[in-house]
């Protein structure tokens, strides 16, 4: 939570060169910290078990989640929600940090009230009740946070309203990966977890770079230079500000459509699976 602030605040007081070496420093530490004081505890083989490669691994992974419909259309339609949210926190700097009320305080400020949401929403998850339909509950809560979020932000230019945008987007996201994790841990066997999820993790983050990327190439490529071609009459003037911040603004509403769209294509694919909660 605290995180997004004091990494403004250092950039505010020594520019970019002291955020980087705050972060090698950071990494440095834990990374002796795992090699020094981790000690991982030997496990029993017997002689009869089969040693796989890595491919062999990879490949026996990869069978398990073919054969398995449903854990697969959740983790590619968790996979199109990272797309989306990766693209937004790339497009967020753009779109606060130019505007007359935005700047670096601000940024993180929003930034932190993300994380504040994210820890409501896990407390939330720990008193509810289990849903009766979890599969309908992560495709919900996704559509509900990917629109709410990016319309709300996009379309509205007060710190107040951008946070409360935070807040709508953020809170339901550990409602829907605790009922991601309890569908994936019931339904794969424990000798076969670190195999399926190790394939799991590639096809549901592979997007995350991709979505940096496609963001921050719409914004200064197409959105921005769009944006400054609008006479200040119009209605995307109306509706996304003027000046620079404008094109961003429009990027974060067209991620809004975008993740609309991938929460309405998967709903209609994930309808035909049923899960059954284990006694």
């Amino acid at each position: 939570m605290l995180h997004p602030l004091l990494a403004t605040s250092l950039y505010a007081l020594g520019g970019v060169d002291v955020v980087i070496m705050v972060d090698l420093c950071t990494f440095i530490v834990a990374f002796f910290a795992l090699l020094i004081f981790v000690r991982i505890p030997p496990v029993n083989q017997s002689g009869e078990e089969k040693r796989e490669t890595l491919l062999e691994s990879a490949k026996t992974g990869l069978k398990f989640l073919n054969r398995n419909r449903m854990v697969l259309m959740l983790i590619l339609f968790l996979a199109g929600v990272n797309l989306v949210a990766s693209a937004f926190d790339a497009v967020l700097p753009a779109f606060v940090l130019p505007r007359q009320n935005g700047g670096e305080a601000v940024l993180g400020i929003v930034t932190s009230t993300a994380g504040i949401a994210m820890l409501v929403g896990s407390l939330i998850a720990s008193v509810l009740p289990p849903p009766k339909d979890r599969i309908r509950l992560i495709v919900a809560t996704m559509l509900f946070s990917l629109t709410t979020d990016n319309f709300l932000m996009s379309l509205t230019n007060t710190p107040v309203t951008w946070c409360i945008a935070q807040i709508l987007g953020y809170v339901p996201v550990p409602l829907m990966s605790t009922s991601l994790d309890v569908i994936v841990r019931s339904t794969i066997p424990v000798e076969m977890q670190g195999r399926v999820y190790s394939c799991r993790n590639t096809l549901q983050f592979f997007t995350i770079p991709i979505g940096f990327f496609f963001g921050g190439w719409m914004v200064d490529v197409v959105c921005e230079p769009f944006m400054e071609r609008m006479s200040p009459d119009s209605l995307m003037v109306a509706l996304f500000g003027e000046g620079k911040g404008s094109g961003a603004g429009l990027m974060i509403f067209i991620l809004g459509i975008l993740g609309a769209a991938i929460c309405l294509i998967f709903g209609r694919i994930l309808k035909k699976y049923k899960y059954h909660e284990s006694v």
